[in-house]
């Protein structure tokens, strides 16, 4: 997954994930036509434009507050995410704020997957396979 460069990831054969700043679906797909293209949501207006883009996913957030982003768009928080998730059938990754405390709740207000960045540092390993172990568990 490279995070923004539709260049980048048309020469590496990897999937792409853009943000509202970045270049827009329409014609990342025309560079990326086979690959996975992801794209970042913050509001219902912006959930809603894209479930009419050319992507595979969309990423809705910052879900809690977080410290992974200088200026985050106002938090969604999981009730946001229940009402939003009724207007997008693509699957949907919440993103913002994600721990492990907080992972089950956000997956049982509508999130099909989750990102995280601060809620696995600095214990990354253990961290990571904990999140992955209870999406599994809340998946199967």
């Amino acid at each position: 997954m490279v995070n923004d460069r539709v260049d980048f990831a048309n020469l590496l054969d990897a999937a792409v994930h853009l943000g509202q700043t970045d270049l827009p679906p329409q014609a990342a797909r025309k560079i990326v036509s086979e690959g996975i293209i992801g794209f970042s949501t913050h509001n219902r207006f912006q959930l809603e434009g894209g479930d009419e883009a050319p992507v595979d996913y969309l990423a809705l957030g910052p879900i809690f507050a977080t410290q992974s982003k200088t200026q985050p768009d106002p938090v969604v928080g999981p009730e946001g995410l229940r009402s939003l998730r009724k207007l997008t059938k693509k699957p949907l990754v919440a993103i913002g704020g994600i721990t492990l405390d907080n992972v089950t709740e956000v997956l049982g207000a509508g999130a099909d997957s989750v990102a995280t960045v601060a809620g696995v540092l600095p214990d990354q390993l253990e961290k990571v396979q904990a999140l992955a172990a209870e999406w599994l568990r809340r998946t199967s």
